[in-house]
């Protein structure tokens, strides 16, 4: 190697070392103290939050039928309470009543003081049922039967009593058959209390029950949103790091990476920026070394080249015929060398300016044609077939690195396509994007080669016999302008040969 060469070296070696530590500027950046919570913290906050809601309507749910379930145990206990109370009453009436007519028959005293012990004993009742039926009805049904009773009494005490007993008896008739009739009233309307309060408990029941089928629907549709929010807080951020995982393996290094939510992920965001500065600055060291040693190549090649053209000329001498084929065979491959060193360049100045658009109103169609009329004597040399299909079509785009994204598939078309085969360009555009099509009738891609197919200097396994191999940077071209567009190219499944399509959003 050239000695001016070897001295850019150290030089280059020196640019590719690597910025400081990632734990160094993390510790600054976070004031030597992280904040908030992690991933797993969130997750299980996440989990307590919708438990304590599901959790919240459950108790309130069992509060509420505790709640119902007392005042219906309290309401059979007043019916049961109220119903033996008016039978009670509805006794003692007919014990007093036959007190009353055993008395004025016998003129026993007894009799009348066992109807002073019933009178007594209804009037406890009374207070009882005054109690259990606190409305205005009962109350003066119940002062009715206590005038009607004592009105009883009193005919029971009157002077002259044993010479007018058949006309007592008379008078106490209508006075036990109003209480009789009082009692039925009373029974009546203990009956209505019963279903009244039957009614309130029902209705409590049903209040109760929309109430839980509220906070029931209302906690899940809570949790329901707790969760969708705090999935959509947390899986966010890691369908970012996705995405700049899937960047930085295309070699994107252009955007820098900022990763919210949880303190992990926003350190593991921290992580891939510190990344992405230094596969950057070591892509860049790449792509400066290679510039270089192509240049510092391009020099002693030529003087091998010309070396060998003297030779072949004959300007030092004849030569033999052992000899003038190793300076064929010297010529060759210094000739192929140089193509590759070249293609090499190429490489670089277009992966570096792919980047670099210049925006504007382009006829699709025409382009299309040019780059078909460019390569007219490549593709009628092996008698090929190229067919364009294509929509009226205006686009703003980069016209002369699309021309080149066209070219390079048309040329690859061509290098695999068999003599007197087809070749079909096809352009279209829906939904806002632009779509280019192209199928040829080669061998095709092989499947263990479809994932890198794209990668710069990778060639497949289904090379054309007999042709010169390629570079391997024609379709990763491709890939760096379409990327630099906002768009993206892929190979897709044919039944014969190969089936590439590119999709650019594109403003008409």
């Amino acid at each position: 190697m050239p000695q001016h060469l070897l001295a850019t070296t150290p030089a280059l070696t020196a640019t590719t070392a690597p910025p400081s530590s990632p734990d160094s500027a993390w510790q600054r950046q976070r004031g030597g103290k992280l904040r908030g919570l992690s991933f797993h913290q969130c997750l299980l906050a996440a989990f307590l939050l919708i438990t304590a809601v599901l959790g919240g309507a459950a108790a309130q749910a069992m509060l509420a039928l505790e709640h119902v379930a007392l005042q219906g145990r309290q309401a059979s206990q007043d019916a049961a309470a109220l119903t033996a109370q008016v039978q009670r009453l509805a006794e003692r009436t007919v014990a007093m009543e036959r007190s009353a007519r055993q008395f004025l028959v016998l003129d026993d005293a007894s009799l009348r003081d066992r109807y002073q012990a019933a009178w007594a004993d209804a009037r406890a009742t009374q207070a009882a049922l005054a109690e259990l039926m606190g409305d205005a009805v009962a109350q003066s049904l119940l002062a009715e039967w206590v005038t009607q009773a004592g009105s009883a009494w009193e005919v029971l005490q009157g002077p002259g009593l044993a010479r007018a007993r058949s006309a007592a008896l008379k008078r106490l008739t209508p006075l036990f058959a109003r209480l009789h009739r009082l009692n039925e009233l009373l029974t009546e309307h203990s009956q209505q209390a019963m279903d009244r309060r039957s009614d309130a408990v029902l209705a409590e029941l049903e209040q109760q029950r929309n109430l839980i089928s509220g906070l029931v629907l209302g906690a899940i549709a809570l949790a329901g949103l707790l969760a969708v929010g705090f999935g959509h807080w947390l899986l966010r951020p890691l369908a970012h790091v996705e995405a700049v995982i899937g960047r930085m393996g295309d070699n994107r290094f252009d955007e820098p990476i900022a990763i919210g939510g949880p303190a992990d992920l926003r350190r593991l965001g921290r992580q891939l920026e510190w990344l992405r500065q230094r596969l950057a600055t070591l892509e860049s060291d790449k792509t400066r070394f290679v510039r270089h040693i192509s240049h510092e190549l391009k020099t002693p090649m030529a003087s091998i080249r010309e070396g060998a053209a003297l030779l072949r000329d004959g300007v030092a001498g004849p030569l033999t015929p052992d000899q003038t084929e190793i300076v064929r065979i010297l010529g060759d491959n210094s000739m192929a060398l140089q193509r590759q060193i070249e293609d090499l360049l190429r490489y670089q100045t277009l992966a570096s300016n792919s980047q670099q658009l210049q925006r504007r109103a382009t006829d699709l169609p025409a382009l299309l044609g040019r780059v078909v009329d460019d390569q007219r004597l490549l593709w009628q040399a092996r008698g090929l077939d190229v067919r364009v299909q294509a929509q009226p079509c205006t686009a703003v785009i980069d016209g002369e690195k699309l021309g080149i994204v066209l070219g390079n598939l048309l040329v690859n078309a061509v290098r695999f396509s068999p003599p007197g085969g087809r070749i079909t360009l096809a352009l279209g555009q829906g939904d806002g994007k632009l779509r280019i099509d192209c199928l040829d009738d080669g061998p095709g891609v092989a499947p263990e080669d479809a994932a890198r197919i794209f990668d710069p200097f990778y060639q497949g396994g289904n090379q054309v016999p007999g042709a010169r191999r390629g570079s391997g940077i024609g379709l990763s071209i491709v890939r760096e302008i379409v990327q630099a567009h906002g768009g993206n190219c892929c190979l897709l499944p044919a039944e014969r040969g190969a089936h590439f399509r590119i999709e650019i959003p594109h403003a008409t």
